[in-house]
């Protein structure tokens, strides 16, 4: 059982770690346009200030405010935790990695982002350890409204890319890719993981119905 633990909380951080990562390289590689969360975390920030990651935090607490208020239920120690070493891992890779230039390494720095990003949600989430307030107003959708995790994703990222928009955050056809794309990913990531986590662990996680 212990073992078990064990295995959820490398998954759980690992996870976290591999999506900041993932996050981090699209924004370096921004010609090609950031995710929709970070078009609206990078549009507060030239409008009001504060890094990225701060944004990332502050509006996790926003959407996880929402979030108790229509399940009712107080969330993991898990989401808090992703919630916050998401943002500060965010602003320490944005920190340490340099600026990327050329079409061809921006390219390359955004698909590889986009790929880790998906895969680090897919990962950290069959833990089963509490995931993020993004994640969890996506499976709430899924279980509310009956809707797959590829609609309910690519809903979410649209609205969030047209508020961010408007707020002046940058806008590319890879933000549009990424919206549509996104969602797939984080898909396939979530049933590949859960089944390398039942053969280390023997636990069966149930993410998704």
């Amino acid at each position: 059982m212990k073992q078990a633990f064990l295995s959820r909380c490398i998954f759980f951080i690992t996870g976290i770690f591999v999506l900041s990562f993932g996050i981090t390289l699209t924004i370096k590689g921004q010609f090609f346009g950031v995710g929709s969360w970070d078009v609206l975390h990078i549009g507060l920030t030239k409008t009001i200030g504060l890094t990225i990651g701060t944004w990332s935090i502050l509006l996790g607490l926003t959407i996880l405010a929402f979030d108790m208020l229509i399940t009712k239920k107080f969330p993991l120690p898990g989401t808090f935790i992703d919630m916050f070493l998401a943002g500060i891992f965010i602003d320490v890779f944005n920190y340490w990695l340099p600026d990327i230039h050329g079409f061809w390494l921006q390219l390359f720095a955004y698909i590889i982002g986009l790929i880790l990003l998906g895969w680090g949600c897919g990962m950290y989430m069959v833990a089963n350890l509490g995931i993020g307030p993004r994640d969890t107003l996506m499976l709430m959708m899924v279980h509310k409204l009956g809707w797959s995790v590829t609609r309910a994703r690519t809903t979410m990222e649209v609205t969030v890319a047209i508020v961010g928009v408007l707020l002046g955050g940058p806008l590319g056809i890879g933000t549009v890719f990424m919206a549509f794309g996104l969602g797939p990913i984080v898909q396939f990531a979530i049933a590949f993981n859960e089944k390398l986590l039942w053969r280390w662990t023997g636990v069966k996680t149930a993410i998704v119905s």
